[in-house]
């Protein structure tokens, strides 16, 4: 057939188109996983940390002489190319799928072949020639190389995110000191409680998002583990003598990260408690953000008929029906992400809780999940500084509410700065005047306290 090639699995022939890199195993794996329309190539972490994981076992099959120098050449030559960022579109598989990441491993398999083939001069589809499964999954399984990789995706993903969310709280540092004279009221409960500035507040905001920062980087060497060398549960079992320790090292290496071996393969082959603490930890972040999200919101709130204390960066017009109204849609939009992040979450956890015996099957889940949302939680943040954050200014300046009288409780008692509050909820009278009204304090003695804080 025109524009075909015939390949040949355990199941029997298939036709798969002739331009294509991928093979047999990546077309039956379109044709059983039409879920979700995501490709593994949305995830490009994912798709740079398996060639780099082919390319580590490449190179200690050679070394350990189970592989011939001239196809391990032509595997890394093509396994660089990948992770270069070349050939993506060919990691065409979707990303949930049965066989705990089988059908990525084999894409992968397939895609590195058929490069290797053409590095070595011969077309895609002779796999006589540099087999995928014989060459470049040698001394391998799925269950080894899938998790491996989705560590090492998970953890460039993570530095990103770490950097994003770095320059977010120094943006809200930075919006801190610039407010730092701005008087306001501070609340609790959504009521008036005592007398802060502006400054405090986003001060408080830039110190809240460095902390998970600090989770995010604690987090990372947890992510350094791998477990090839493994093969199918943990024994050892296809792989030859010394592969596991070499691969290992050559994974440092073209990594600069410090991947060490698991310490029982068996164990690490079925635990994903790892990827556990990370969703832990992005909900924690998710949280953390929209709080302080629906915190810029409501601050910005009317203008005129609500809080009204800061104003946000005018992006779009915010109504088809009710001219010159503007929307926070960039606080909404990362509220929208805290809240997906935390819904996954609870898909991550059922699906580590439900991983029987030595293998997780549904890896494929958790790592598109924790991948999606690294991503969406790093856009997010960007959007966030950027476009709303850095062009924040003050809104409409307010007087000192009443519950500026509690700083002065400690010097005229309890009883009397309760009366003092209530009458000047009552009349509307300013509060340093029904205090020196009252003869409680000269004015300059109340004034230094209101604005000391007490």
């Amino acid at each position: 057939m025109s524009g075909l090639r015939t390949e040949r699995d355990s199941l029997g022939e298939l036709a798969v188109p002739a331009g294509a890199y991928w093979g047999v195993h990546t077309a039956r794996a379109r044709e059983n996983f039409r879920v979700s329309g995501v490709p593994v190539s949305e995830h490009p972490h994912l798709v740079r940390a398996l060639a780099l994981v082919k390319h580590a076992a490449a190179l200690a099959n050679e070394e350990i002489g189970v592989l011939d120098p001239a196809k391990a050449a032509a595997i890394a030559a093509a396994c660089r190319a990948v992770a270069e960022g070349r050939h993506h579109d060919q990691f065409c598989v979707d990303v949930v799928q049965g066989g705990a990441g089988t059908s990525t491993n084999m894409n992968a398999n397939e895609v590195i072949a058929n490069l290797a083939l053409e590095h070595l001069g011969h077309p895609k589809g002779r796999y006589e020639f540099l087999h995928p499964l014989d060459d470049v999954n040698r001394c391998q399984s799925t269950n080894d190389v899938y998790p491996t990789a989705l560590r090492l995706a998970v953890s460039a993903a993570l530095i990103e995110l770490r950097d994003e969310l770095t320059l977010l709280s120094a943006e809200f540092t930075t919006k801190g000191v610039e407010f730092a004279g701005i008087a306001k009221t501070g609340r609790t409960q959504l009521q008036d409680a005592v007398p802060m500035t502006l400054g405090q507040e986003f001060g408080a905001f830039g110190v809240t998002l460095a902390e998970d920062v600090r989770r995010l980087g604690e987090t990372l060497p947890l992510l350094g583990e791998t477990s090839l060398g493994a093969t199918a549960v943990g024994t050892g079992i296809a792989a030859a003598p010394g592969y596991a320790a070499a691969a290992v090292r050559h994974l440092r290496e073209l990594t600069g990260l410090d991947v060490t071996p698991a310490a029982d393969l068996v164990e690490a082959t079925s635990d994903t408690g790892v990827f556990l603490l990370v969703s832990g930890v992005l909900k924690r972040t998710a949280v953390k953000l929209s709080k302080v999200c629906s915190d810029l919101r409501l601050l910005a709130s009317g203008p005129h008929a609500g809080f009204g204390e800061i104003n946000l960066p005018a992006r779009q017009a915010g109504s088809s029906v009710m001219p010159g109204k503007v929307n926070p849609v960039i606080p909404e939009m990362v509220n929208q992400i805290a809240f997906a992040t935390a819904g996954a979450d609870v898909a991550i956890t059922m699906a580590a809780d439900n991983g029987q015996l030595q293998l997780n099957a549904f890896e494929p889940l958790i790592g598109h999940l924790l991948l999606q949302h690294i991503g969406w939680l790093t856009r997010g943040c960007a959007a966030l500084r950027t476009l709303c954050v850095a062009g924040i200014t003050p809104g409409r300046p307010r007087e000192a509410a009443v519950g500026a009288v509690t700083a002065l409780a400690p010097r005229i008692g309890h009883e009397a700065a309760s009366a003092v509050a209530r009458e000047a909820l009552a009349t509307g009278e300013p509060v340093l005047d029904v205090v020196v009204r009252r003869g409680l304090l000269d004015r300059e003695s109340a004034r230094g306290l209101m604005a000391s804080g007490g």
